[in-house]
């Protein structure tokens, strides 16, 4: 890693950064090998995992579904309340936080940040639910490239920028998680599914976030401190992305619903 870092041109260190000290020796973060290879496991097994169950019947995975979705509640709302008040605690500046500021009083959001990247790695297991129910139709390319990429992006922040402005966009996803991973657990139990009202507001609710986070990021442009350039314009671009394919899946979506109805109307007898 020395050698990867001491390489970048000067430029790119402007851009970037020095790489943060801190996190040297923490689990999966000295050398980039292990996330590249999950990753690409990851994506192996997207490609083939839908061929090996082609002839297979599905699994219904309904009692794991529900405690792995319950966990991941429980893990996004301590990340949640760890950045909430980490953030309280050390008085970050909204506008621009640098990674040094608060001294070291930021390793509570290192801390929290490193089990957010980690629960990226976690977060593969979606996917491999989706392929043992032979529900290949949730595996969208939104769904693979927001998987894939979180990681690997995760796992550069945390080598580079693992707190001051970089808590913004985790804790509202964590927030979103919180509500996401609740409604799939409890959905898991079929006599739960007409309490879970909050589903319609899933989507929605991450397409917030990433406008909430390009004008909060856009807001270390405005006005810069320490926190590298490079990484706020890379975010920026990033949810830029995200909001173009989660845009797209929600229109997908609602024309999906609005069909459905249509049918429904057309056809009285399919109802119930």
């Amino acid at each position: 890693m020395e050698n990867f870092d001491a390489s970048l041109s000067p430029y790119f260190r402007a851009l970037l950064g020095p790489r943060d000290t801190r996190v040297k020796g923490w689990f999966l973060l000295d050398n980039y090998i292990p996330t590249f290879i999950c990753t690409a496991i990851y994506l192996l097994v997207v490609w083939l995992g839908p061929k090996y169950m082609k002839t297979r019947q599905p699994f219904s995975c309904r009692g794991i579904l529900v405690v792995y979705n319950l966990g991941l509640t429980l893990l996004s709302l301590f990340m949640f309340y760890e950045l909430v008040t980490g953030v309280w605690e050390n008085n970050y500046n909204y506008f621009c936080q640098g990674t040094r500021s608060a001294g070291e009083a930021d390793m509570k959001i290192i801390e929290v940040l490193w089990w957010y990247y980690f629960s990226k790695l976690i977060e593969f297991m979606d996917t491999f639910f989706f392929i043992l129910r032979k529900n290949n139709h949730q595996i969208t390319v939104l769904h693979v490239y927001h998987h894939a990429t979180m990681l690997n992006i995760w796992w550069f922040v945390m080598n580079w920028v693992p707190c001051g402005h970089s808590y913004f966009g985790a804790t509202l996803n964590s927030f979103i998680h919180v509500l996401m991973y609740s409604y799939y657990g409890l959905s898991s139990i079929p006599s739960m599914r007409p309490y879970l009202w909050w589903k319609k507001y899933i989507t929605q609710g991450q397409l917030l976030q990433f406008v909430l986070t390009i004008i909060q990021t856009s807001c270390g442009v405005i006005w810069p401190c320490t926190f590298p350039l490079g990484w706020l314009y890379f975010q920026i671009g990033y949810m830029i992305s995200l909001i173009a394919l989660f845009t797209n899946f929600y229109i997908q979506m609602c024309d999906r619903r609005f069909q459905s109805k249509v049918s429904q109307l057309r056809c009285p007898e399919l109802r119930g």
